[in-house]
């Protein structure tokens, strides 16, 4: 939590970083928005903590001058677009994300052109350039909403997540071409770990993000998006969950249900592949030096920014 050494760029890391981080926050007129799979600390310190759709929300209503993301790139990405004139920072420029990176434009773009007629809902986990080719975008929480709202007669693509896409056919009964794009944290849970864990646990709900593999989905008691993941253990009366997404977010169900048990679902392998490693990226201290530095800056051209933000803006408006 507190480190006197010097760190990156030789310079030196103060040893109160809640204190020099709150100072600079002040001196910037800064907000910090935190996604629920930050590490602790960067959570404790954060000013708001949420899910994409609700740290959207936040970037598009922030009154601050500087926004500083920890979370991933296209995160500060959407906060970069909502806000052209701010400036927007991403504590590790390399915190990117494995599923935007199965959805290269070049390879969209063709795709795209091989299903005329379609239009494009896109899931916010994806790149600038990826939104601004879609004609709305989406959130976990509210991609069955959104497309229950698009007429049966309009063909849809949905990029860039399969597993996701297949959730939202199965709640709407509707025909989606999908996009083979992927997690790599969410199609690592094991199914016969969480098959050996509701044995040892009989008790436990078994709650599931939409991202995972349909095999996983089919012993969850509960799939929803991470806030709802939440909401959920706060509000149902079992004591036990099995929580089968980023084990970030147990960090906030700790604080929110002190009193229950929660155990995060094992990846296939013993490793730490249940764990986003692009999340992991940012740290306190790394937070504390974009701040001090003003650096990393997230920039984007403005025709990229301009096309991007239409399907975001139709995002918020159809979410209400």
């Amino acid at each position: 939590m507190f480190t006197s050494a010097i760190a990156h760029k030789n310079q030196l890391i103060p040893q109160d970083l809640f204190a020099a981080i709150e100072s600079l926050k002040k001196d910037l007129n800064a907000i910090i928005l935190a996604h629920y799979y930050q590490e602790s600390d960067i959570q404790d310190i954060a000013d708001y903590i949420g899910d994409s759709l609700e740290l959207s929300r936040k970037a598009a209503n922030t009154n601050a001058d500087v926004i500083v993301f920890a979370g991933v790139h296209f995160m500060a990405e959407t906060a970069k677009i909502l806000n052209p004139h701010k400036l927007v920072l991403l504590p590790d420029l390399e915190a990117g994300c494995s599923l935007a990176d199965t959805c290269p434009p070049k390879e969209f773009a063709a795709f795209k052109a091989a299903h005329p007629g379609h239009i494009v809902i896109s899931y916010i986990n994806c790149s600038a350039e990826i939104k601004a080719m879609s004609d709305i975008i989406c959130t976990s929480s509210n991609a069955v909403k959104l497309v229950q709202q698009i007429p049966e007669s309009q063909p849809i693509i949905f990029a860039p997540d399969r597993n996701l896409g297949r959730y939202v056919m199965q709640e709407t009964g509707r025909d989606l071409v999908l996009w083979q794009g992927a997690c790599i944290v969410h199609e690592n849970f094991s199914e016969k770990k969480i098959v050996q864990l509701k044995i040892q646990h009989p008790q436990a709900q078994v709650i599931a993000h939409p991202e995972c593999e349909e095999p996983v989905l089919r012993h969850a008691d509960f799939i929803g998006s991470t806030s709802a993941l939440l909401n959920f253990v706060q509000q149902n009366s079992a004591q036990e969950f099995i929580v089968v997404t980023e084990p970030g977010i147990i960090h906030q169900m700790h604080k929110k249900a002190p009193d229950k048990e929660l155990i995060p679902a094992p990846p296939i392998s013993n490793c730490a592949c249940n764990e986003c490693p692009f999340m992991k990226l940012n740290t306190l201290e790394k937070l504390y030096l974009a701040m001090k530095n003003k650096s990393p800056e997230i920039t984007l051209s403005e025709d990229i920014r301009v096309r991007a933000l239409k399907p975001i803006q139709r995002m918020l408006e159809m979410s209400k």
